[in-house]
């Protein structure tokens, strides 16, 4: 019952959101179930029962949630016991509400489905596209199989789409890109592959969750549009350089960015320091190489902040040790850094976790062996490097960074 009337909430909070939409009184609670035991239609989509009193945009939903019922191999936990007979508000994991249009009139719909760690086996239906005034589908922790199909782009109120925790394969769900109100994209722990496309960060999206699949390949030059607040791209097997854009990405909204345990190389781009609100950053379990820019100190808001597993070497600026006031965890593990000033070991004061084991650091314990700190990672590559105004002036690094890249005068 308290995830049902969490779900409730968050209904209310998302309807009340939709400018052309006004909630009525109502809402159904899926429940038991009614009559005898519907039998699926198999390839065919069934028909709505003749005779019911439901509107037509009910009698849809009749069709869809039949068709995808008989889709459904295995339901372990007897869920879909409860989706029988025509009254489908009643269906456990099916909420209804009343929809006020701009004429007034009141209609009863289907605005989410939460069926959440039910367990089932089977896949996702065209006929799904028939909510169209779904506004959350959470699916997550079952066993659904396949990928999501094209006529998923015309949910037109969908804002949150939860397909973590399955079975899911194939390339990019590339319909989800269509979806014209969807904010929350959630394809965790699944079976992903394939590059991801450019326009997932030109969408509106408020949430991008892709980690724990099998995305591979360069990360999209575009990465900076994103308006996204939260972006999980971390274990899959991406790799490349982190795009300069990402560097360039002046979004207040960014409140963290994951990137651990891909297959990342290259630099951290110098324009990192513009994201000044960025909470959590996770370079973790990658080869990035260089060394670090002073601008990570323009990070005031960063409170986790992960580069361990990595190829970092050279002096850790002061200014990040410094500067970055509500830090509450810096790791700097497994790279070949060569040293860090005061300020660092003034961290354990503030009682921040710092974790600087097996780097190349001279008379601090749980260090690399020195022959492995007689080699420059990467090779002496040369990371472009603005150097730091003493303070650093966090409020003119876009423009002396652009300044830097600007080409010659003739």
């Amino acid at each position: 019952m308290d995830n049902a009337l969490f779900l409730i909430f968050l209904l209310l909070q998302t309807l009340s959101k939709v400018s052309s939409v006004d909630l009525g009184v109502s809402i159904g609670i899926g429940g038991g179930g009614g009559g005898g035991v519907w039998i699926g239609g198999g390839i065919n989509s069934p028909t709505a029962p003749s005779g019911t009193s439901s509107s037509s945009n009910l009698k849809n939903a009749y069709i869809a949630l039949q068709t995808w019922k008989s889709s459904i191999t295995d339901d372990p936990q007897g869920v879909l016991q409860t989706w029988v007979g025509s009254n489908v508000c009643s269906y456990k994991g099916v909420f209804c509400a009343d929809l006020q249009n701009e004429f007034h009139e009141l209609r009863t719909a289907i605005v989410g489905i939460d069926l959440n760690s039910a367990n089932l086996r089977g896949t996702l239906v065209k006929e799904l596209s028939f909510l169209t005034d779904l506004s959350l589908l959470h699916l997550n922790s079952n066993r659904f199989t396949g990928t999501v199909p094209n006529t998923f782009q015309y949910l037109s109120s969908l804002k949150e789409l939860d397909l973590s925790n399955n079975h899911f394969s194939g390339p990019f769900p590339t319909p989800t890109l269509f979806i014209p109100n969807l904010l929350y994209l959630d394809l965790r722990f699944n079976n992903f592959s394939g590059p991801i496309p450019e326009s997932l960060f030109d969408a509106r999206f408020d949430a991008i969750f892709l980690n724990n699949n099998n995305f591979d390949g360069p990360l999209p030059s575009n990465l900076g549009n994103s308006l996204a607040s939260v972006i999980n791209l971390a274990n899959n097997k991406f790799t490349g350089s982190i795009p300069f854009s990402f560097g360039l990405m002046d979004s207040p909204k960014l409140k963290e960015i994951l990137f651990l345990n891909n297959q990342l190389s290259g630099c951290i781009p110098e324009g990192i320091g513009l994201w000044q609100g960025l909470q959590v950053l996770d370079l973790s379990f990658n080869s990035l190489v260089g060394q670090l820019p002073d601008s990570l100190s323009c990070l005031t808001d960063i409170e986790i902040l992960n580069l361990a597993h990595n190829r970092f070497y050279g002096e850790v600026p002061d200014l990040v040790c410094s500067s970055l006031r509500g830090l509450r965890n810096l790791s700097l593990a497994v790279n070949f850094f060569s040293g860090f000033s005061q300020e660092c070991d003034k961290l354990v004061f503030r009682n921040v976790g710092f974790d600087f084991s097996l780097n190349c650091i001279p008379g601090r314990g749980m260090q690399r062996p020195e022959p492995e700190c007689s080699v420059i990672p990467g090779g002496g590559l040369s990371c472009l490097r603005i150097p730091a105004l003493s303070p650093l002036v966090c409020g003119t690094l876009f423009e002396t960074q652009e300044t830097s890249l600007s080409p010659p005068p003739p």
